[in-house]
């Protein structure tokens, strides 16, 4: 029996010799029922492979209808804000047309609109009353305390309002609120139209046939709150939501299994899929159930496994016969086929290109080439030969120049060392097309194994990511990431070559206007022609950077002289004196540089940096439009100005601010007509600081915000306590900045402060001064109206230091216009003093405005001030500025003497 099988397998050698004595049949059956098991082996490996892969495949495709279904939802849904909405424009629209007097009833019943058990409307007036409804049940019910009606009445921009679903008790049901104002011809407040829609609006689009008995549809806010939800005939309103946890998505959309037990209240695990609504702040999910979408799949699982089982057992009895039967014949086929099965696996489906070579050495034993010993399809096809025609060929005939002697170069390397590995860039000329290999190459004896792999896509893949992350996404510029890597470079280059070096820190003038008022896809598109502007600028070989917001960086190389630099930053400063045409019009803005040079200024690239943004911030200073060389005296400016501020910062969040108040009199009976209300600065070190030391700061780094709101609050709350000891209350004004008129949200800092110390409007008065007049904001204009009719008084203040006119006077309608105390002072010294105080007093008693005028210091100017009709007075003569004393309503002051 020697020699019979063949070779046998390792593990089965020791079988092989105690056969010897036992009979050959003993042997072939231990032998096949083995082989039977290693196949049943590889079957069960095979299916449940399978298995898996079709429970995946499963699972992805629930996935991707999950989402299909949220998008599909998330588009229903869109539709039936949008009809919502539109219905709530519609009943406004007939409200004005009809001047207030509109009947739901009616136009219910005329079908002008969807109206229904679901799906119900009403118009409540200024005071939250029920006027008219397409429920009778609602009419004359008061629902001013709702959400819905509050929001409506304290805005201040038209809007639609998405609310909550909560208990509505006219429709003895659970509903959601969607509401708009109602305005008076005026623009007061005159109620709000609701529509109240049941959450089974929103979840009409479910079907069982697409989602099955268990699938899920849920509406669900940025608010965390949900709407509405579905799961199959069960419709979910108060109380009886789906969801343990309320999900919080990241994405816009997309889609996951979302575990039972964790997250729904009937622990049924489901394939979620999510899309947010376009244009509203909601969530659309759609859901299926995990058990509905699996069903198909187990159950030809179940099948599968009880025929994968049968065929076990029948493979099993097969053996049993087959061992004895052909036993010889069927090893060996087995062992070739499981030969050839390893052989294409590992050469033919690999993706690797596989070269044995020998080296050829001349007479001195020195390499001077390869041949190529054997190779596999793979290698063959990355050298665009067919392998009988590389067998036996020298390396150097099959490479190219300029490849061939780079390649040669490793392989002698590898030679050397006993190994190499790296990569190469190819001149795809050879290559099949492949712009980068990576090599391996091994030393055996005296021969090289080399493994060579296509990895131009890799490597395209990571060169786009650099680029990326090197690249500013809006102006296509280098961006900061870039040159953090670069300008350490350059000044390396710059310190060898012993050149020197320039940064231009470029910061944008009025850019921040335009992107508040016009907004961001406005300042974006600026942004883009600013970049393009500043690389025309700047010489072709210089470096444009974009920082970040509207900072800008310009490197120069190669510098000989820093006037070059000088030269440069000319040409931006005149190449942004062009207006630029922007989509919505035609703005100006012009550029601050500050330069440092390399080595004067600094030695690293954050010195270099540090130092042009300090320049820079000069240039900010001292009107802007220009550049300026860096130097030491502007860091210690710097440091003392950020000093300040930060003191001053202090100073607001720890109140150490008070407030003094100067009254004004009225000069024909000598009485206090009102009171100016003047901060100061109880600093701990330097005592009391004037205003004109710290606002000018507050108005540069934006601090007047806070300052400003913390002074109304400190003035309300004054004039609140003088009303609790039941005195007289005279009104205040309070000095209000143009920046605090154009922020958003001053309107509701003043509201709020009457609100708290709960005070009339008309006790408060704002002045602004007449430079804030200048332009033409629509924003300012709204608010000052506002207030106007809140029942508050404008004063212009330092009247006749700028530039304003009469159209701009007439058409802004102030109370009281107080000139400046120059004006004042010239009053009793020149007859052209007298003439132009006349000329201020006449334009304004024409326009309906008190005249005060400031900075009186003797008696011969209120003397001539009565004389020309001026109606008050206000300085130090009369009274000088003074914190408000205890349980005293006014300042205890005389009246104007007698003879003045």
């Amino acid at each position: 029996m020697q020699n019979l099988y063949g070779p046998l397998p390792t593990q089965f050698s020791n079988i092989v010799k105690k056969a010897r004595f036992l009979k050959s049949h003993l042997l072939w059956l231990s032998f096949w029922f083995g082989v039977t098991l290693f196949i049943a082996f590889l079957g069960w490996a095979f299916l449940l492979s399978e298995l898996k892969q079709n429970r995946e495949h499963a699972e992805a495709g629930a996935l991707r209808e999950a989402l299909n279904l949220a998008r599909n939802y998330a588009e229903h849904l869109n539709r039936n804000f949008d009809t919502v909405d539109q219905t709530l424009l519609h009943v406004r629209y007939e409200w004005e047309l009809t001047q207030g007097a509109l009947s739901l009833e009616t136009i219910s019943r005329k079908k002008l609109f969807h109206a229904g058990s679901i799906f119900q409307v009403g118009i409540l007036d200024r005071n939250g009353i029920v006027q008219t409804s397409t429920l009778p049940e609602a009419l004359h019910s008061n629902y001013g305390n709702r959400q819905y009606f509050l929001a409506q009445k304290y805005a201040i921009i038209d809007f639609l309002y998405l609310g909550t679903p909560t208990f509505n008790p006219s429709l003895k049901r659970e509903s959601m609120h969607f509401s708009r104002s109602l305005s008076f011809p005026d623009g007061e407040f005159a109620g709000a139209i609701v529509v109240y829609v049941a959450p089974e609006y929103f979840t009409t689009t479910y079907s069982e046939i697409s989602m099955g008995k268990k699938g899920l549809l849920a509406l669900i806010g940025d608010d965390d709150v949900i709407r509405a939800t579905r799961v199959g005939d069960s419709v979910g309103g108060i109380g009886t939501y789906a969801f343990k946890q309320i999900p919080n998505f990241s994405l816009l959309w997309g889609s996951q299994l979302m575990d039972g037990k964790s997250w729904f209240t009937d622990e049924r695990s489901r394939y979620i899929g999510w899309q947010q609504i376009e244009g509203y702040p909601m969530i659309a999910l759609a859901g299926l159930d995990q058990r509905e979408v699996l069903a198909p799949y187990l159950a030809a699982r179940a099948n599968a496994l009880r025929t994968a089982t049968l065929a076990s057992l029948v493979l099993l009895a097969f053996a049993a016969i087959a061992s004895f039967m052909s036993i010889r014949l069927a090893w060996r086929k087995h062992q070739l086929e499981q030969t050839q099965a390893t052989y294409r696996m590992a050469t033919e489906e690999g993706q690797e290109g596989f070269y044995i070579a020998h080296p050829v050495y001349n007479k001195a034993h020195a390499i001077t080439d390869f041949v190529v010993r054997d190779c596999n399809s793979f290698g063959a096809k990355l050298l665009q030969l067919r392998r009988e025609n590389i067998l036996g060929k020298h390396f150097s005939a099959i490479l190219p120049e300029p490849d061939r002697q780079q390649f040669m170069s490793y392989m002698q390397q590898a030679m050397e060392a006993n190994f190499y590995e790296g990569e190469m860039q190819s001149s795809a000329k050879w290559s099949g097309g492949a712009k980068w290999l990576h090599l391996k190459m091994v030393r055996s004896n005296d021969e090289l194994a080399i493994t060579m792999r296509d990895i131009s896509d890799s490597k395209a893949h990571v060169s786009e990511l650099e680029r990326r992350g090197n690249e500013d996404a809006l102006t296509g510029l280098p961006n900061r990431h870039w040159l953090q890597g670069f300008l350490p470079q350059a000044i390396e280059r710059a310190r060898t070559e012993r050149m020197k070096l320039a940064l231009l820190f470029i910061d944008l003038d009025g850019f921040k206007s335009i992107n508040d008022t016009m907004g961001h896809p406005v300042g974006d598109e600026l942004l883009r022609y600013a970049a393009e502007r500043l690389e025309v600028a700047v010489r072709p070989h210089d470096y444009v950077v974009r920082l970040g917001g509207d900072e800008f960086v310009v490197i120069i190389e190669q510098l000989a002289d820093k006037m070059d630099a000088a030269h440069v930053a000319d040409r931006v400063v005149t190449a942004f004196k062009e207006k630029f045409r922007l989509s919505q019009g035609t703005h100006s803005i012009g550029t601050s540089i500050g330069i440092s040079i390399y080595p004067d200024d600094g030695a690293d690239a954050h010195s270099l940096l540090q130092n042009a943004d300090i320049a820079m911030y000069a240039v900010k200073g001292s009107g802007k439009g220009h550049y300026r060389f860096y130097e030491p005296k502007l860091y210690e400016a710097l440091r003392s100005r950020v000093d300040r501020e930060q003191e001053l910062r202090h100073a607001i969040e720890n109140d150490e601010l008070v407030v003094h108040y100067q009254p004004r009199i009225d000069i024909r009976t000598g009485l206090v007509s009102s009171m100016e209300a003047l901060v100061r600065w109880r600093h701990p070190v330097r005592g009391q600081i004037e205003p004109l030391d710290f606002i000018g700061l507050a108005e540069e780094t934006g601090l007047i915000l806070g300052l400003g709101e913390l002074v109304m609050d400190k003035v309300c709350a004054q004039l609140a306590a003088w009303a609790r000891e039941e005195r007289k209350i005279l009104p205040v004004s309070v000095n209000v900045s143009f920046r605090q008129l154009n922020h958003g949200n001053f309107i509701k800092i003043v509201t709020a402060c009457l609100k708290r110390h709960k005070i009339p409007a008309q006790w408060l008065e704002i002045e602004i001064t007449e430079s804030t007049m200048m332009g033409d904001s629509h924003d300012v204009s709204e608010t000052l109206s506002t207030l106007q009719k809140m029942g508050i008084k404008f004063l212009i203040d330092d009247f006749g230091t700028g530039y304003s006119s009469l159209a701009q006077l007439q058409k802004l309608d102030f109370d009281v216009l107080k000139v400046d105390r120059a004006f004042t002072a010239e009053v009793d010294k020149t007859e052209e003093g007298r003439v132009f105080f006349t000329a201020i007093i006449t334009m304004a008693h024409a326009l309906g405005m008190r005249v005060v005028a400031e900075g009186v210091e003797n008696e011969r100017q209120i003397s001539i001030l009565k004389l020309l009709h001026c109606d008050e007075v206000q300085g130090y003569y009369v009274a000088k500025p003074s914190p408000a004393a205890p349980k005293q309503s006014q300042l205890p002051l005389e009246a104007i003497p007698e003879h003045a």
